[in-house]
């Protein structure tokens, strides 16, 4: 991105621009800063349009994203050490799950606790 700008004044503590000028550095500065911020996140995982899309239309995450990882309410069960019946309560909205309950099946998912609430 090439920016022109053009001071109005200037000495050896301050720079004037205009407020157009202005705006445009930070708008470059934003741009820079969300480039950096993919660069560093190339590590991080991706999902899938139709899996935001399955939150965003309502559906349980803990549900999404067991479906996703291919897994089973008994494998994901097993593997995050909860009953599978308070699994399926959790999917379906009749438990809220508890801290700790969410902590080992967002750890069993390969998510943040933040994604399934």
């Amino acid at each position: 991105m090439n920016i022109n700008i053009n001071p109005v004044s200037r000495n050896d503590d301050a720079v004037l621009l205009t407020r157009a000028d202005f705006e445009a550095l930070l708008d470059a500065l934003e741009d820079a800063e969300a480039r950096a911020a993919l660069r560093q996140g190339d590590s991080q995982e991706t999902f899938p349009k139709e899996l935001a899309d399955a939150l965003i239309d309502g559906a349980h995450p803990v549900r999404v994203f067991r479906k996703y990882r291919n897994l089973t309410l008994s494998a994901l069960a097993r593997t995050a050490g909860v009953s599978i019946s308070y699994l399926c309560e959790i999917e379906t909205g009749h438990k809220p799950g508890s801290a700790k309950a969410l902590s080992a099946i967002a750890r069993a998912l390969g998510v943040e606790v933040e994604d399934l609430i």
